[in-house]
């Protein structure tokens, strides 16, 4: 009988040792496919259990969950929705997330480790942490003025912090409100298709994800270029330039829209735009220092995250002497994010230093535990100080004395240049209008902020759009908001 019991009891055991190594098989080397079978909803059940955490703005939290008692329990919302979609994205349950809510995801469903203090226990035992808040550096007040100026009409701004690279204010028009794409009914698909097929694009993020010919604006750089390299030693001094200029190798004349370009000095040429001198300043620079002071600003680099990423922004590197000439005054194939524009004037703001741009100050848990804080970090020198240094002269003059005059602000110096970008077959399209600029309180001891703008209005009358009239407006409501702010 003794015989018989022993082996019910080694069977016993023997059959609990298969279960042991059958759970173990199931839970430790099979999870992964379990986790990422198709037909397992457990992730995306536990992902919409719970609220996630906030993106914040100016201290007030600008999303929030909303209980649904659905199997996928939590939606998310959105204060001002439009205001702040370019800055948040959406998390969708049916559709993913982009932006900041895609970039810091797992800080804000709570599946960051660092969320926890004891991380390895989490695992464990699976538990999932309170989804956790990202503090952003957007000022609502410039956000505001960014928004209400673009009004209708299509186009971007980007302002920054030109001492940190803090992004201050990131605003796309059209916009979109975020929350109608949070659920998975047949309002969300609804949504999507119609935002999707809207000709208007309101999904695009114009700020950091469309590059648009700079136009005159891009003639901060040339002229970078030029006093760096020496081609031009005195500002005040007459440039040996043509009106009309003939591009090299062809019989194709460059011209301008204001008198007095022939021969201009750089300050007359860059407060009245003239496109002769700053073309055949290009040719005269050469392509191997045109296209490294463009780099230096930061053209051609494809690896910029704010922490989302940012669409490169680009200087074609193999050009003949008449494409180069064209480039040199932000045509041809020179594009640029409005971003990357705010990048070039926050560099001549901070005597050539350029900054590493960057939109999340920090990250918390949901008990307000500092998880991660952003710094300043120099991305590269665009310019020696001194060249630095003269073009905060000739931006301070295309506000006081020439096309800025309309972004001009009390107690506080400006400085700015204006762009109208023409584009299209022909340059038949309808031209972009630029203003990039920054701002200085008379009682701060550098400047606090640097901005650009474009505006893209299909509806508007050719001969009506001009930097100065559309954009610079823009750009001072901007830049006010922030010296207030800062005041």
């Amino acid at each position: 009988m003794t015989k018989y019991i022993r082996r019910a009891a080694a069977l016993c055991a023997l059959l609990l040792l298969a279960l042991l190594v059958n759970a173990t098989r199931v839970q430790v080397l099979q999870s992964r496919a379990y986790d990422d079978n198709p037909a397992n909803r457990r992730p995306e059940i536990a992902r919409w259990g719970q609220p996630r955490g906030d993106i914040v703005v100016g201290g007030r939290p600008v999303t929030g969950s909303k209980d649904t008692g659905e199997q996928l329990r939590y939606e998310r919302t959105y204060r001002d929705g439009p205001l702040y979609a370019p800055v948040t994205g959406f998390a969708s349950q049916v559709y993913g997330t982009t932006f900041l809510e895609h970039a810091e995801d797992s800080v804000l469903d709570g599946s960051d480790p660092l969320l926890s203090f004891l991380p390895l226990w989490n695992d464990i035992t699976r538990d999932q942490n309170a989804g956790g808040a990202v503090v952003t550096t957007i000022q609502e007040a410039a956000q505001r003025a960014a928004y209400l100026g673009l009004g209708a009409r299509r186009g971007a701004v980007a302002a920054l912090e030109p001492a940190t690279g803090r992004v201050l204010a990131l605003v796309s028009r059209p916009s979109y409100d975020p929350s109608v794409l949070s659920g998975n009914g047949r309002e969300a698909a609804e949504a999507w298709a119609r935002l999707n097929g809207d000709a208007s694009r309101p999904m695009l993020n114009r700020a950091v994800r469309q590059t648009y010919p700079p136009g005159s604006t891009f003639k901060v750089v040339t002229a970078a270029a030029a006093l760096d390299a020496g081609v031009v030693t005195d500002l005040d001094a007459p440039t040996r330039s043509p009106d009309p200029y003939t591009l090299p190798g062809t019989r194709t004349s460059l011209a301008n829209e204001v008198e007095g370009c022939e021969n201009a000095s750089l300050r007359y040429a860059f407060e009245w735009s003239c496109n002769t001198v700053f073309a055949k300043l290009g040719v005269d620079i050469g392509l191997d220092a045109m296209t490294d002071t463009a780099r230096a600003f930061g053209f051609n680099d494809s690896g910029l995250r704010i922490p989302f990423s940012v669409a490169p922004s680009s200087f074609d590197t193999e050009m003949d002497r008449a494409q180069l000439a064209l480039s040199s005054i932000g045509q041809y194939d020179t594009r640029a994010t409005p971003l990357q524009m705010a990048l070039v004037t926050a560099a001549v703001a901070n005597g050539g230093s350029v900054r590493s741009p960057y939109l999340v100050e920090r990250t918390t848990t949901a008990s307000g535990r500092t998880v991660a804080g952003s710094g300043t970090h120099t991305l590269r020198q665009a310019m020696e100080p001194t060249t630095a240094r003269r073009l905060r002269d000739l931006m301070r003059g295309v506000v006081e004395d020439g096309t800025g005059a309309n972004a001009a602000l009390r107690h506080a110096t400006v400085g700015g240049k204006t762009g109208t970008a023409q584009h299209g077959i022909g340059n038949s399209g309808t031209p972009f209008a630029w203003f990039i600029g920054w701002a200085q309180s008379d009682d701060a001891i550098e400047p606090e902020v640097a901005v650009a703008v474009v505006v893209e209005d299909a509806e508007a009358v050719r001969g009506d759009i001009s930097g100065g009239g559309d954009a610079a407006p823009i750009a001072r409501e901007v830049m006010r908001a922030v010296l207030r702010a800062s005041g």
